[in-house]
């Protein structure tokens, strides 16, 4: 998940970190300026959940308003897409995959460990 601070802050004419940390501390919750820098620009930053109601608290807004989801990278499909792996339908009408021990390289007896 990605902060979306910035965009909740414009909407309520907040236009830098300094001014987000001042309206923070007017409801109590004093983070660093580097915390609300990092919050800022997008940075993924550890807040406890406590501090998350009075960040919602100062910017009059819900916790969905302030995380946004991460698009999917391109190799991923989105759950229920209705794309499936290569040999899924075989795998489905065969059972359960078992794994196959790997056969030895050399065809003749073990050797002995050295002494």
């Amino acid at each position: 998940m990605k902060w979306n601070l910035r965009m909740v802050a414009a909407q309520r004419d907040l236009w830098r970190p300094t001014e987000v940390l001042a309206a923070f501390q007017q409801v109590g919750f004093n983070p660093s300026l580097s915390k609300v820098a990092a919050l800022w620009s997008g940075t993924p930053v550890t807040v406890r959940l406590d501090d998350l109601d009075m960040m919602c608290a100062a910017l009059n807004c819900t916790v969905a308003d302030l995380l946004q989801a991460e698009p999917l990278a391109a190799g991923q499909a989105a759950p229920g897409s209705g794309q499936r792996a290569v040999g899924a339908e075989e795998q489905l009408a065969a059972g359960p995959v078992r794994p196959v021990p790997r056969g030895r390289r050399g065809a003749g007896p073990r050797s002995l460990p050295p002494s």
